[in-house]
């Protein structure tokens, strides 16, 4: 079997798609590995669960730095540090620079609960219920400048039920979260999918 990719994960909570990432990684045929999970808040539930798994994390707060360029370039210091080849947003609550992005173009991936390009941003599920949106679900997408502009790798699809409040939505929805983002890492890192240009490439197994 080839080398597993070494992946970073980057959180500003608890991580519930953080540990559905360390979850998958412990199997032997999965080919990404996390080995690292930096937060820029403290008090993140996530980095406990981290530790607890062997997992080394680190905290840079953004409030330590004078501008977003260098608070990017102190997680990029981190993450090369790390030798990371790939990095994971799970619940990442901070907009990254373009320069950021840019180092990280086609190994970077985000999970945002919503159909993208429906309900960029925050509030996913009141947006969808508002709108009358019949389908709801997840996107993971390639991180680029834009906030959550980039093409997209995988969506999760859910029928939005009669008496569906913005919870009970959530709820659901998370449930394919954590289903979806460890089958598209699992599709990045083996290099099945790729991004080529504003295009991503996949690759029959």
């Amino acid at each position: 079997m080839t080398a597993r990719k070494r992946v970073a994960v980057l959180i500003s909570g608890r991580g519930s798609n953080m540990t559905a990432l360390i979850e998958a990684a412990k199997a032997s045929d999965y080919p990404a590995e996390i080995i690292g999970v930096l937060s820029n808040k403290p008090d993140a539930a996530g980095l406990q669960t981290a530790a607890a798994e062997g997992i080394a994390t680190a905290i840079r707060s953004h409030r330590d730095y004078a501008s977003r360029e260098a608070f990017d370039a102190a997680l990029h210091a981190v993450l090369t540090g790390w030798n990371a080849e790939f990095v994971c947003l799970a619940g990442f609550m901070r907009i990254l620079t373009p320069e950021f992005t840019g180092n990280w173009l086609g190994r970077m991936i985000n999970i945002h609960p919503s159909l993208l390009p429906e309900f960029r941003g925050l509030h996913t599920h009141d947006r969808a219920l508002k709108a009358g949106a019949a389908e709801h679900g997840c996107t993971v997408h390639f991180v680029t400048p834009g906030l959550d502009e980039g093409p997209t790798l995988t969506q999760s699809r859910i029928p939005v039920l009669p008496g569906d409040t913005a919870e009970s939505l959530q709820a659901r929805v998370l449930v394919e979260e954590h289903r979806l983002y460890p089958l598209a890492l699992a599709e990045l890192a083996s290099g099945r999918a790729r991004l080529v240009g504003d295009e991503v490439i996949h690759t029959p197994r």
